[in-house]
This record gives structure tokens, C-alpha cells and sequence, in this order.
């Protein structure tokens, strides 16, 4: 057992991070941020700027012989009024690359969501901690994988031993931008969102800038993907489109180049993967909004609905099915100059026979048996020997 004075703090910095683009100093400590501030600046809503801040594939590494640690974190639940409550974030400990495990952390602030009215309410709430003791003894290769649906300030940082950077492995860097199922949206825990598990099976680093209900082709992400050092780039695009119900068929097709020119603008020659949707069918042909189900709301559950008329696609209204025929012609017609952008159909990770097998429980997200198969196809599709990366 340790006593207080035989632990040493070491202090935050981005020396120890890895998947953060910047590292905010706040009144507790230090809050990684997935978009830099400069993009910060310019996002028009709450729900982006709450889905940046959640640390999705955000992780402490660092070299030590500790075989204890705690970490201080000041995190910020969310409440839906009418719905089940969430459990706390889930952090993952990793040693040596291997599932080590598992703790949350209680207490912190606290965000009431109606989603009937739209109304937030903040709460302020205490620090916690998180403690994993009996690591095994010598230097070893530690990451704390921070929730990847919870904002998490990191306040300190303390071990049994000293701790340094972990050093450079010299493995690639896959960045990937998505919607809340590439954020992990119902996911078991941080290391096992869908990027996470095709990252581990492919041995490569990820920067996972998905990005819950805001994958919307905006110009400060695209500009973000840019200039962000990387050896491989996904974006999944599409789910966010319709259930916004944000633009029409004439902006979007204008819209995907854009984005795909400014990525080109920093990265002329990297492999590049355009994915589209996984089968979701509520808005396989049925435009947007999604809309809350309260009918379902009424009996503690959550689930989703399609708002839309398919009728309207006649007008330039936006399904799945609408934008996987575009962004297949938006590749075809642009890989005739780019031999380094490829695309997927994003039914070969979860088709019409997996929604038989695992239906969407809220009739939108995966759940975290769906993510491992996502996971483990898109590494087998994207990543072996026959793989566009």
C-alpha cells in the first residue's frame, strides 16, 4: 500500500499525449481539445464544441516501472431528461499494448440535456480519481485511454516511480474523421470504438477526429485534416448530412470537393479513403431530420426516427442511398487524377445481413458488439496486403 508521500506527479503536457491536436490550460488542469483553436473559434454550435472536447482516442503514454498510479480528472457527464441514466466514462490501461484495465472515475460536472425543449443545464461537480495499482514490476509501455464520450479535464497525473515519454515506435499515423459512430457512440470503452480496434489490428497510431452529429463537411475540419501530419486518411461522410437534414444534393456535391481539395492542399499524395454510410434504415431512403422517438422516450428508452418525406428526394433532398451514389461518382470521376483516393461503401462494414444479426438498438448507433465487427472489417479492407492502405 502507498502512502501520499511516496507518489510523484509528474505534470500534463503533450510530451505524454497522443490523439489530441491541442491542450487547453482550464482552471482544474489541462483539457485536450481534438480540434485546434483556430477551428474552435469558428464552430457555430453546442454540439460540435461538446463532441471535440470528448477525448475520443485521447491517450496518456508514457515509460515507467510504476506498478501504481492515480489520475485526477475533472469529467462532465451528461443527463438526458426521460432516459435511462449513463454510466460513467470508461478509461482503458494498457501495458505493453494489452488490456490491463478498466475503472471510471465519479463525481464531476454534470450537463442536463432535454431534448424535447433543447434546453442545457450545467452543474458544476468535484474532481475524482482514477487509481490502478498491481502493475506488473519493471519498464514497460503505459497508455490511459480517456473516455471517448465524456470531456475530460486532466488535473494530475501521480506514479510510484518516475515516468518518461514513451518513445517513438515509428508506426504510422491513420487520421480519421467521422460521425458519433466513428466518435464511438455506444461503444464498451475507449480502446474498443471501431477506429480503435482497426488501429490496434493494424498496428498503426490514430488521431480519431470523429466528431458526434458534426461530420458536416465543414471547412475548419477539412482545414484541420490538412494540417494535421499524417501517413493515412478515412473520412466517413454522410450520416450527419441527413440527419441534420443540412443541405441539398446541388451544395453537397460541391461541398465533398471542396473538402477533399483542401485535404490535398497539405497531404497531395497520401492514401485517402472516402467512406460512405453503414446501412442505417431509417435514411436509406427516407430524408432527415432524425428526431428523438418520445413515444419511446415515455418508456425510458432512447431511440431515433426519420422525419423526413421520401418524397422529397425528388427536390434534392439528401438519403444514404442519394449520397453513396454521389460520393461514388465523386471518387470515380476524381481517382481518374488522384491514384491515391480510393472508396468504400460503408454497407461492406455493416450491410442488410448484419442489421438482421445486431439491429442499431436506437435505430442510428452501433452498439459495442457492431463496432468490433466494424472494426475488424474495415481493418481487414483497408489495412491487409490487398488493402488500400
Amino acid at each position: 500500500m502507498h502512502t501520499r508521500r511516496d507518489w510523484i506527479t509528474t505534470p500534463i503536457s503533450t510530451d505524454l499525449l497522443r490523439g489530441a491536436l491541442d491542450l487547453e490550460r482550464t482552471e482544474h488542469g489541462w483539457l485536450p481539445h481534438r480540434l485546434p483553436l483556430r477551428a474552435r473559434k469558428q464552430i457555430p454550435d453546442g454540439q460540435l464544441a461538446m463532441a471535440e472536447s470528448q477525448p475520443s482516442g485521447v491517450r496518456l503514454v508514457f515509460r515507467t516501472r510504476a506498478t501504481a498510479l492515480e489520475l485526477d480528472t475533472l469529467p462532465t457527464k451528461r443527463v438526458y431528461v426521460g432516459a435511462p441514466p449513463r454510466p460513467d466514462g470508461v478509461y482503458d490501461l494498457l501495458v505493453d499494448g494489452r488490456l490491463a484495465g478498466q475503472a471510471g472515475v465519479s463525481g464531476g460536472n454534470t450537463l442536463t440535456i432535454d431534448m424535447a425543449t433543447g434546453s442545457v443545464q450545467a452543474q458544476p461537480g468535484p474532481v475524482g480519481t482514477l487509481r490502478f495499482t498491481a502493475l506488473p514490476d519493471g519498464d514497460k509501455d503505459v497508455e490511459i485511454w480517456l473516455p471517448h464520450n465524456e470531456t475530460t479535464e486532466l488535473v494530475a497525473l501521480r506514479t510510484d516511480a518516475p515516468i518518461e515519454p514513451a518513445p517513438d515506435r515509428g508506426r504510422k499515423v491513420w487520421l480519421h474523421h467521422g460521425s458519433s459512430i466513428s466518435q464511438g457512440s455506444d461503444a464498451a470503452g475507449p480502446t474498443t470504438t471501431w477506429p480503435a480496434l482497426a488501429a490496434s489490428l493494424a498496428g498503426v497510431e490514430l488521431i480519431n477526429l470523429g466528431l458526434g452529429g458534426s461530420a458536416l463537411l465543414d471547412p475548419f475540419t477539412a482545414r484541420t485534416l490538412r494540417d494535421t501530419p499524417a501517413d493515412l486518411i478515412s473520412v466517413k461522410i454522410g450520416i450527419n448530412l441527413v440527419n441534420t437534414d443540412l443541405m441539398r444534393l446541388r451544395a453537397f456535391t460541391p461541398a465533398v470537393h471542396g473538402f477533399l481539395d483542401t485535404i490535398r492542399e497539405g497531404h497531395p499524395t497520401t492514401p485517402l479513403l472516402v467512406v460512405s454510410p453503414i446501412l442505417c434504415p431509417i435514411h436509406e431512403d427516407t430524408p432527415g431530420p432524425s428526431v428523438p422517438d418520445f413515444t419511446a422516450l415515455s418508456t425510458g428508452q432512447l431511440r431515433f426516427r426519420a422525419a423526413g418525406d421520401p418524397a422529397e428526394r425528388a427536390g434534392g433532398k439528401l438519403t444514404l442511398g442519394v449520397i453513396r451514389d454521389e460520393l461514388a461518382r465523386i471518387v470515380e470521376q476524381r481517382a481518374a487524377e488522384d491514384p491515391n483516393l480510393h472508396y468504400l461503401d460503408g454497407r461492406d462494414l455493416y450491410g442488410q445481413a448484419d442489421a438482421a444479426e445486431l439491429p442499431l438498438p436506437d435505430q442510428l448507433h452501433p452498439d459495442a458488439a457492431t463496432h468490433r465487427r466494424i472494426g475488424e472489417r474495415f481493418a481487414k479492407l483497408a489495412f491487409t496486403a490487398d488493402g488500400v492502405f
